[in-house]
């Protein structure tokens, strides 16, 4: 099997989406499907663990300053051709994914799109909200236009269903329980993460800092929940608001951080806590609880679908300032508590694998590639 990815975004950027389109592509390479990346052009990718990748030329993306993203041209389309690839997967097809979604549907290759970003929500956030009705005509479109369509968690189903999508399965996030494990907790790093107060409850919150995050909410659990400080992981357009939003509070900015360093932020620390006001599943959530870390979260994404209350965590409205605090206080209540709930919730982590959850796409892709074999033996 040949399997085409088209992405808007992909290394050497680092965020939710880039993992998840690296992890599929390191899956289907260990299933023995061939898969090729079409992607902006953001360096000198060319390749990522010997699978091609076919870089597009693109301009800067107002919301996502980090993002360059633009169409794709001839010499793109003659590549796809080339390629042969027995089916297209669309990961939120937008200035690259529909260019890509007309050239499957020219050389009558089967698509399957994945839906990752929220583009009405996130206009009305940037105060945009007179694109929304646009965003949402433009998703439904879209979206029906490909053969199926993939959703992260039930919520965003059920809204893609009401939004009129026709065909909505669901394409659930894992985990890697091995790399992000209890075992990585570090005295050190929780020094560090702590300013030197290990014995303090700290919160970390890992995941780009941006506005829609709502990062700045957390200051409220330092202000009122005694003994409890807070390590920032990651970086983005409102760092610097953030760091002075947080001056003179028992925070600490620890920047990007990836590989056996992240893994071990996450395992150093005591409670995760995500103020986020849009997310379509929340993949950070999950790798914490991995880590043995309670959750207390905004209700976002596929959060409902992984916190349990009261024995992995505790959820609330966007932007309810006061559940939050409660739910980081409750928590918080002893030292025990915090470990009993972190068993629960790495218990919990260690049912969810993206081993599973990557093999039902390919089942995905091995019926669309079917039903198309049959389309066209009735229509020859």
């Amino acid at each position: 099997m040949r399997v085409a990815v088209f992405t808007e975004t992909f290394l050497p950027k680092t965020d939710g989406i880039v993992r998840v389109v690296c992890l599929l592509l390191d899956h289907l390479k260990k299933r023995g499907v061939e898969p090729i990346v079409v992607a902006p052009r953001m360096g000198d990718i060319k390749e990522y663990n010997g699978i091609p990748v076919i870089t597009v030329p693109g301009v800067t993306f107002p919301i996502y300053p980090e993002l360059k993203v633009g169409p794709p041209n001839l010499l793109t389309y003659r590549e796809l051709a080339s390629f042969k690839p027995d089916i297209v997967h669309l990961i939120h097809p937008m200035l690259v994914g529909i260019p890509g979604l007309m050239m499957a549907k020219y050389l009558g290759i089967p698509t399957l799109a994945s839906f990752h970003i929220d583009m009405a929500r996130l206009a009305q956030h940037y105060h945009l909200g007179f694109m929304r009705g646009f965003a949402d005509w433009a998703t439904r479109t879209v979206f029906n236009w490909a053969d199926y369509t993939l959703a992260p968690s039930n919520l965003i189903q059920r809204d893609m269903i009401a939004l009129g999508i026709r065909e909505v399965g669901l394409w659930k996030r894992g985990v890697d329980a091995e790399k992000f494990n209890p075992r990585y907790r570090n005295a050190t790093v929780r020094h560090r993460m702590s300013n030197g107060n290990p014995d303090d409850t700290l919160l970390i919150y890992v995941g780009r800092l941006s506005a829609e995050k709502q990062v700045d909410q957390l200051k409220a659990v330092l202000e009122r929940v005694p003994n409890t400080r807070l390590a920032i992981v990651g970086d983005g357009p409102e760092r610097a608001n953030l760091e002075a939003h947080f001056a003179g509070t028992n925070t600490v900015f620890m920047g990007y951080l990836k590989g056996e360093e992240l893994s071990q932020a996450y395992a150093s620390a005591d409670v995760f806590a995500f103020t986020s006001a849009l997310e379509t599943f929340g993949l950070v959530v999950v790798e914490a609880m991995a880590a043995g870390l309670p959750v207390v979260s905004s209700r976002v994404g596929g959060i409902p679908d992984v916190v349990q209350e009261g024995v992995t965590g505790y959820t609330f409205d966007v932007s309810d300032i006061e559940g939050l605090v409660q739910g980081v206080a409750q928590i918080a209540t002893s030292r025990q508590h915090v470990t009993q709930m972190g068993i629960q919730a790495r218990a919990f982590a260690e049912t969810q694998s993206w081993d599973s959850m990557m093999d039902e796409v390919i089942e995905h892709y091995d019926r669309l590639i079917e039903n198309r074999k049959v389309l066209n033996a009735k229509s020859a």
